[in-house]
C-alpha cells in the first residue's frame, strides 16, 4: 500500500474518531453547557444586517420577515450539535428594529411553520399587534406550504393573509401530550419511586396512569388557552365566535377551504403578497429588504458537527426522544408528536 492510501485510511480513521467524540459530546453534557458556549461565540444584536430584495426609496421601505419552522424558543437559531431553524430571539429582535425604524411602512410575514409552543405564539401575536397599533406598521402575510395552529395564530392579526392553493393550514387548536411507558417498565422489572410534596406534583408523569382529578385541571388549561386562540381569530378576521368555532376543532385545511371559512383573504406567492402591499398602501417605489443575522463561529462549529454526524435517522429519533416528553406543555402545533 502506498503513501497516499495510508494517509487517506489515516484521515477516514480521524474524521471516523472525532464524529464519535461528538456523537457522545452532544450528550454527555447539558444544554447549558452548550448553551453557555454559543453565548460566548453569539453575534450582538446591533451586528443584525441588512439585504436589499429589491432596490428602490430608502425613506420608505417594506420589510419582509421570515417564520420557518417550530415557533419554539430554544435559546436559538441552532444548538452547537443541532440543526438550524427559526429563531425566537432574532425574530422577536426584527419585529422591535421595524417598530423603531420610520422608514419602515409595511410588513410581509412568510410563515412556514406547523406552529409551536403557546408562550412563543403568544410573544410574536403581541408584538405585531403592538406594532400594529403603536407605528401604524400593516402586515401582510404569505403562506408557504404550512402555516398551521400557532402558524395561523401569528397571521391572524394582519391586515391579510395570501395563501397558495396547496398550503395546509387551520389546525385551530391546543395540544399537550406525554408518554406513559409504565406497564413496558413493569414488564421488565423497572420500579419508579417517587417522593413528593403534594398530590399533584408528578402530574403528567410517564410512569404511571393520569388521574380523572389531573385530567380535569389540564383539561380546564388545554380549555382556556383555546379560548384565547378564537378570541384572537374573531378580531383579526372579523368573525364571529360561533363561525370561528365551526371550524376550529383541529382540522386542517389547503387554500380554498381557508378563504371559504373566511381565515385567509386570496392566493399568491410573495412576490404577489409585495405587489399587494406596493399597490394597496402606495408605495410602488418602496425598497424591499430583509434582516439577516451574520454567520459566526458557531453557525460553522454546527454545520461542521452536522457534517461529521451525518444526521442520521437514528441520531434525530434518539435526540426526539430524548427532548420531545423531557417537560410536556401546552402547544399550538401541528404534526409534530
Amino acid at each position: 500500500m502506498n503513501a497516499k492510501r495510508w494517509i487517506a485510511l489515516g484521515a477516514a480513521a480521524l474524521l471516523f474518531g472525532l464524529s464519535i467524540i461528538i456523537n457522545i459530546a452532544s450528550f454527555a453534557f447539558s444544554n447549558d453547557w452548550t448553551s453557555n458556549f454559543e453565548n460566548m461565540l453569539a453575534v450582538p444584536e446591533s451586528e443584525y444586517t441588512e439585504s436589499v430584495l429589491e432596490a428602490g426609496d430608502l425613506s420608505e421601505r417594506i420589510a419582509v420577515l421570515t417564520v420557518d419552522g417550530v415557533i419554539q424558543d430554544t435559546g436559538g437559531a441552532t444548538s452547537l450539535f443541532g440543526a438550524a431553524g427559526y429563531d425566537h430571539q432574532f425574530f422577536m429582535d426584527q419585529l422591535e428594529m421595524i417598530k423603531e425604524d420610520d422608514s419602515i411602512k409595511a410588513v410581509v410575514l412568510q410563515v412556514n411553520s406547523p406552529g409551536g409552543g403557546v408562550v412563543e405564539s403568544a410573544q410574536i401575536y403581541d408584538k405585531i399587534k403592538e406594532v400594529q397599533e403603536e407605528v401604524g406598521v400593516p402586515f401582510y402575510v404569505s403562506m408557504g406550504s404550512m402555516a398551521a395552529s400557532g402558524g395561523y395564530y401569528i397571521a391572524a392579526p394582519a391586515e391579510k393573509i395570501f395563501l397558495n392553493k396547496e398550503t395546509l393550514t387551520g389546525s385551530i387548536g391546543v395540544i399537550m401530550e406525554s408518554v406513559n411507558y409504565g406497564k413496558l417498565a413493569e414488564k421488565y422489572g423497572v420500579d419508579f419511586v417517587t417522593i413528593k410534596t403534594g398530590p399533584y406534583k408528578d402530574i403528567m408523569s410517564p410512569t404511571r396512569e393520569m388521574t380523572e382529578d389531573e385530567r380535569a385541571m389540564l383539561q380546564d388549561m388545554i380549555n382556556e388557552s383555546y379560548e384565547s386562540f378564537v378570541d384572537i381569530i374573531e378580531e383579526g378576521r372579523g368573525m364571529t365566535e360561533a363561525e370561528v368555532k365551526k371550524v376550529a376543532d383541529g382540522r386542517i385545511m389547503n387554500g380554498r377551504q381557508a378563504i371559504e371559512a373566511g381565515l385567509a383573504d386570496d392566493y399568491g406567492y410573495l412576490e404577489d403578497v409585495i405587489e399587494a402591499v406596493r399597490k394597496d398602501f402606495d408605495l410602488e417605489n418602496a425598497e424591499v429588504m430583509q434582516y439577516e443575522y451574520p454567520s459566526g463561529i458557531t453557525s460553522l462549529f454546527s454545520m461542521k458537527a452536522q457534517s461529521l454526524m451525518g444526521g442520521d435517522m437514528e441520531t434525530q429519533l434518539v435526540g426526539r426522544l430524548l427532548s420531545d416528553y423531557n417537560a410536556p406543555r401546552m402547544m399550538y402545533l401541528y404534526g409534530e408528536k
